[in-house]
């Protein structure tokens, strides 16, 4: 058999076998790794890379290798859940960079961090006045979490003590102008409701390529042909004119002084409304 041939299919298997692993170790290892993650794909990868390229390597001897190299995060995993001390000696802990607002210059120089480095991972968090930050930490994993100071937050409903309900997740139901029974079902709804939706918005399952079902129960579509979007678009800003006009009228006759352009006015206003309660369920579809 060709050397090539023996490539490509050491290469498929090594992928093959490379894939179960990580499957194995979980998600965690394709995440942002802690260092001793790092160490285990580097070393792994190695392993594969000479087991492909290198001919005269035994096969399976490479394989062994690696289910051995994988072994050690899977066990280490299982003793850092059990051991807070081993979990900070091998995943390692996260470093203050800023702490009560003020930064910490020797940690900066401990994680080898200059302060070009610093200020560019603080305007990747969206932070551009040190001024603003209470807490900075690098974390074990080499990402950075920010903490603003209290007048810097965003406001939120509770600081102005506003209640708000908890909002659910959306559910999609067609994908590429296929109804998913299954997410249908979850939402709550019937594949009748559905057909009743679709018939409203004027196209068929066939037309959508997203339709999802939010949390409020209403059904939000987008569709191939984004014309026909258009048109529904159209209709919606028709209609927002229509009630501008009305309430227009409306003003107008609160405003005038003569009594007969007051009644003309109102009048209008009143055939106006008659036309928009006519035309509203076409225009809404």
């Amino acid at each position: 058999m060709p050397d090539w041939i023996h490539v490509v299919l050491r290469s498929i298997l090594f992928m093959i076998i490379l894939f179960i692993i990580t499957k194995i170790l979980g998600k965690k290892q394709i995440a942002q790794l802690s260092m001793f993650e790092y160490v285990t794909g580097i070393t792994i990868g190695n392993i594969g890379a000479e087991l492909v390229i290198n001919l005269r390597e035994k096969f399976y001897l490479g394989v062994i290798a690696m289910l051995a190299t994988a072994s050690i995060p899977y066990a280490s995993s299982f003793i850092t859940m059990k051991s807070k001390s081993m979990r900070n000696f091998l995943d390692g802990r996260g470093t203050a960079f800023i702490e009560k607002g003020k930064v910490l210059e020797e940690n900066l120089r401990k994680e080898k961090v200059t302060i070009d480095e610093f200020l560019e991972m603080m305007r990747k968090e969206g932070v551009f006045d040190l001024s603003e930050v209470e807490y900075a930490v690098l974390e074990a994993n080499g990402s950075l979490s920010v903490l603003l100071k209290k007048e810097n937050r965003p406001l939120t409903p509770k600081d102005i003590q506003l209640y708000v309900t908890n909002e659910g997740k959306s559910h999609t139901v067609i994908m590429d102008g296929v109804i998913l029974d299954e997410s249908l079902e979850r939402a709550g709804k019937s594949k009748a409701w559905l057909k009743k939706q679709l018939k409203a918005q004027g196209v068929s399952d066939e037309d959508v390529f997203i339709g999802q079902v939010n949390a409020s129960g209403e059904f939000k579509a987008d569709l191939y042909d984004d014309s026909q979007k258009g048109h529904s678009e159209d209709k919606q800003v028709l209609l927002a004119a229509m009630h501008k006009c009305r309430n227009d009228f409306e003003w107008f006759s609160l405003s005038e002084k003569e009594d007969e352009v007051k009644k003309a006015y109102r009048k209008n206003a009143e055939k106006l409304e008659q036309v928009i309660d006519k035309v509203s369920n076409l225009l809404q579809k």
